[in-house]
């Protein structure tokens, strides 16, 4: 497995829309085009392409919003995808991974918020296993909240919620 995170420019965009996940998942987040829609409205938002290789096995989308969240702001992962076709092969873990380094070395020192659909157990208990903890909010969408405390060498606070 060689992942990468790449842009979702002009060149790769046809492919990364057509990335979806299975049919009894589809409940649980948005497709690619209703994600890009929404990072076209908001430029806040930071859409990349999941590849291994030249291969593009998933999406995600990631941004930084000061004004909706003073005084400090929020840092949000946001629709981590990995397509129907590449689930179940460890592709998950190594985006969430990749995702959360990227995130360090772009926003230092900050914790990472991100939302899940009840019922996601799956995204729960991987997000669970990377320090993402619950912490009795929920998103704009009635999404409940989780939130991944770090100090600046990366590791994991324990929170009490």
């Amino acid at each position: 497995m060689k992942l990468h995170l790449e842009p979702v420019t002009a060149q790769n965009r046809e492919e990364i829309l057509r990335l979806g996940v299975l049919p009894g998942q589809k409940g649980y987040i948005e497709t690619v085009a209703q994600c890009m829609e929404e990072a076209g409205e908001y430029g806040g938002w930071r859409p990349v392409g999941i590849y291994d290789g030249d291969l593009p096995v998933g999406f995600s989308m990631y941004g930084f919003f000061r004004e909706e969240y003073p005084p400090e702001g929020r840092l949000w992962l946001d629709r981590l995808l990995i397509d129907a076709r590449f689930q179940g092969r460890g592709y998950g873990r190594a985006a969430l991974e990749a995702l959360l380094e990227r995130l360090s070395r772009e926003y230092p020192e900050k914790d990472v918020y991100l939302s899940v659909i009840e019922g996601n157990d799956v995204a729960t208990r991987l997000y669970e296993q990377y320090g993402f903890r619950f912490i009795g909010e929920k998103d704009i969408h009635g999404e409940d909240v989780m939130v991944r405390v770090w100090d600046g060498n990366l590791i994991v606070k324990t929170l009490a919620f």
